[in-house]
């Protein structure tokens, strides 16, 4: 499932869209990646409340987001995102999970973003969301991480309606 949102039309090109946001399909198995997020920058002030608006409505309000704390830009402990509170958590990046973003969802789960780096081009963008995606590549056999107390339930939802097609970076 993909969610976009178009900028303004323009009449010189083609408007880039404001979220380059790609979620996994939905599956009776659990993932350790739910979705990829190739942000325009490291801006996380600016990104965050973009993707967050283009998640699926299912996934109810992200009330927790943590990042790593060396890839994105200072930012507040606490953000104000479509009139809620989202609290930020920087940590380490951990060697296993190198760029990503967890969401946090009160009662309804937590979810795992890869993220694609601002400055990868479209071909190297597209392999990395394809290696992310993919169930059959090594290692990605549907086996969700040992859960931990602070992780809390692995969200799941279905399609949402909030657009199907196969991304064009």
């Amino acid at each position: 499932m993909i969610a976009t949102v178009p900028t303004a039309p323009s009449t010189l090109s083609p408007p880039l869209p404001l979220v380059r946001l790609r979620l996994a399909p939905h599956g009776a198995l659990p993932r350790r990646i739910d979705g990829v997020w190739w942000p325009y920058s490291r801006d996380l002030l600016i990104q965050l409340p973009k993707m967050l608006a283009a998640l699926p409505r299912a996934w109810g309000d992200i009330t927790g987001v943590t990042v790593d704390a060396a890839a994105w830009s200072a930012a507040p402990g606490r953000m104000f995102v479509a009139n809620q509170v989202v609290r930020l958590h920087k940590a380490p990046a951990s060697p296993h999970a190198p760029d990503r973003v967890v969401l946090l969802s009160p009662g309804l789960g937590r979810w795992d973003l890869q993220v694609i780096p601002p400055d990868a081009t479209e071909e190297a963008a597209a392999l990395l969301t394809t290696a992310a995606l993919d169930d059959r590549r090594p290692g990605a056999d549907g086996e969700a991480p040992a859960p931990t107390a602070a992780a809390g339930p692995r969200g799941r939802v279905g399609p949402t309606g909030r657009g199907t097609r196969a991304p064009r970076w």
